[in-house]
């Protein structure tokens, strides 16, 4: 992140949450992906700061958020976020920017609290469950790794967020997260796996009741997002857009195409902003 970054620990219900603080204009929140922590964002937030005030959170058990030691809901972690913009003293709608989880706590954010969603991007978020197969493999993983810790795992994790050879074809990517899923709070990681991971509810009964613009970044090579799904999840949004963005994993856009993401983010905002002006 950039040198003119401030960072406050907040109180939630979900536990002191850390929020790094970025830019100038109207504010937008920004959360990452499961297993990673919002240094993902690095190389967005110099492009999208010059256009809004970024506050880019760590999420339960990520980066320097301990969180807590049980379960807990998407709405939990959208109440989080409430908690932390009434902490802030930040009263304007926020243009919020999810990465996977981060999209998912949007979407039922922009959901409960519409007068407080302006916007709402999600970047490599599949609006559906596991399969009963995805779920039974993932236990697996999530028993191993509260047993053995991120070690074992962070290279095949790598290949999951990144695309497969990444650490040949995007080695730094891959280096990133790697060291993103070593940081953090190991039983709080657990912990999110558990709530967030394992117990996702389908949202794609949600969709068509958002209020909020919407736009679904989808990598175009993500394996664990079908792009034809994701295209047909922003299409049930009333005013939603889709767009397919490079990338074979559901963190890979942010790490090896971010202006693309940021084109995209950017010209989502102006649209919004001019048809605002012209109402």
């Amino acid at each position: 992140m950039s040198s003119e970054t401030s960072s406050t620990m907040i109180d939630t219900t979900l536990g002191p949450l850390m929020v790094h603080r970025a830019g100038t204009g109207a504010p937008a929140l920004l959360w990452h992906s499961l297993f990673v922590d919002s240094r993902t964002f690095d190389a967005v937030v110099e492009e999208l700061g010059r256009q809004r005030e970024l506050f880019l959170v760590d999420g339960p058990g990520h980066g320097d958020s301990p969180g807590p030691q049980g379960l807990y809901s998407l709405e939990d972690c959208a109440t989080a976020a409430g908690q932390i913009l009434e902490s802030l003293g930040i009263s304007a709608p926020v243009d919020w920017v999810g990465n996977a989880w981060g999209g998912h706590v949007g979407i039922v954010f922009a959901h409960r609290f519409p007068s407080r969603c302006r916007t709402l991007t999600t970047i490599g978020t599949p609006p559906y469950p596991l399969s009963r197969v995805e779920r039974l493999q993932m236990s697996l993983l999530v028993f191993l790794y509260r047993m053995l810790g991120p070690g074992p795992f962070s290279g095949s994790l790598a290949e999951v967020l990144a695309g497969r050879g990444a650490a040949k074809t995007a080695p730094t990517a891959a280096a990133a997260i790697s060291e993103a899923f070593q940081r953090g709070n190991r039983r709080g990681k657990y912990w999110a796996m558990r709530s967030v991971m394992l117990q996702r509810p389908d949202l794609r009964p949600v969709l068509p009741r958002l209020q909020v613009p919407t736009l679904m970044l989808v990598g175009r090579d993500d394996p664990m997002n079908d792009p034809e799904e994701a295209e047909r999840a922003a299409r049930s949004v009333p005013d939603g857009r889709f767009a397919q963005v490079t990338g074979a994993g559901h963190v890979a856009p942010l790490l090896i195409a971010p202006r693309e993401v940021t084109q995209h983010v950017l010209q989502f905002w102006a649209h919004h902003s001019n048809r605002e002006a012209a109402a």
